[in-house]
């Protein structure tokens, strides 16, 4: 999803329903582009339920039928919702540290527990659609990398410290009873 005034301020947003602000709107409409200029066509949209992302997913395919999916939420942060990013609590601390190893503290989703979820999606997605349809997925940053933990358990967590920014793109296809490996696609006014 594009960015939210949580997100400039450097916020944990977690499952707090803020909207998109300006910056991204204008992230989205230039996801919108991209797709429009690589002659993507979107067939459907699954979109978490929080108004970022749904907003996000009108912007790109406004035509497509649009679906909310539970599963497709960021993660839960519990009690740590909202505080900053800039000065976090010590356990927060220690958790960023080291995903992998420090387990989320108490009160906050575990990251199994969002890769899960995920997986859970990304299978039941491969039975429902057809070979030739486009799928657009509008998720939130924690979310996407349980995704691609899940597609690719290989990574062994690095997913969870790799940075992605606000209305990043991934793109995989579901062929012979498997997803393609996921590459980011650079769509450079994202990042002005």
């Amino acid at each position: 999803h594009g960015q939210t005034a949580n997100n400039k301020a450097k916020l944990l947003q977690g499952r707090s329903d803020i909207p998109l602000n300006k910056d991204g709107i204008r992230q989205a409409e230039a996801a919108a582009k991209w797709f429009c200029d690589q002659q993507i066509r979107i067939d459907s949209v699954y979109s978490s339920p929080l108004i970022r992302a749904v907003e996000t997913a009108k912007i790109i395919a406004p035509e497509a039928p649009l679906f909310i999916e539970d599963r497709l939420i960021e993660m839960d942060y519990g009690p740590y919702e909202g505080s900053s990013l800039t000065s976090p609590a010590p356990e927060i601390i220690e958790f960023f540290r080291d995903f992998v190893h420090n387990p989320a503290p108490e009160g906050m989703e575990s990251l199994a527990s969002v890769t899960a979820r995920l997986g859970a999606f990304l299978d039941e997605l491969a039975e429902i659609c057809t070979p030739s349809e486009n799928v657009l997925i509008s998720t939130h940053a924690i979310a996407m990398k349980g995704a691609l933990e899940y597609l690719m358990p290989e990574s062994k967590g690095s997913w969870w410290s790799t940075y992605i920014g606000n209305c990043a793109v991934y793109m995989t296809e579901y062929r012979d009873g498997s997803y393609t490996l996921p590459q980011e696609v650079s769509i450079k006014a994202l990042h002005r």
